[in-house]
């Protein structure tokens, strides 16, 4: 059978889903990429984690070296990328630098990939 002679088949319009919420803005899609880059290597993630599991979300950087099998100086590293991310804020206090989760920083990630609750139970069915 010649492509001529194929049956032709209607094909139907697309019929979008409705949004439930506003996608991310190519601004906000730009800053956020600055921060998961930041999250994407796996110490950076402990760091983070460490830190944020303290009272206070706050650690001493002779603290956080603990567990991590790097030297001081690449610790260092990570952490000036976690600030520059906007994740975490330092303070020298005499001879010591001390790191803090920058508050909402976190829930801001967490807002910008949270679904409503009906997109979410929509999905997992």
């Amino acid at each position: 059978m010649s492509k001529s002679q194929l049956p032709l088949t209607p094909v139907e319009a697309c019929n979008p889903s409705p949004r439930v919420r506003e996608p991310l803005s190519a601004e906000t899609a730009v800053e956020l990429a600055v921060v998961f880059k930041a999250l994407s290597d796996p110490v950076r993630l402990r760091l983070l984690s460490s830190i944020a599991s303290r009272s206070g979300q706050e650690a001493c950087v002779c603290d956080l070296s603990e567990g991590i099998d790097l030297t001081q100086p690449t610790i260092s590293h990570h952490l000036k990328v976690l600030r520059g991310a906007g994740l975490l804020t330092s303070e020298r206090r005499a001879s010591w630098v001390y790191y803090r989760v920058v508050p909402g920083a976190l829930r801001q990630l967490s807002d910008a990939l949270l679904l409503e609750s009906g997109a979410a139970a929509e999905m997992s069915a």
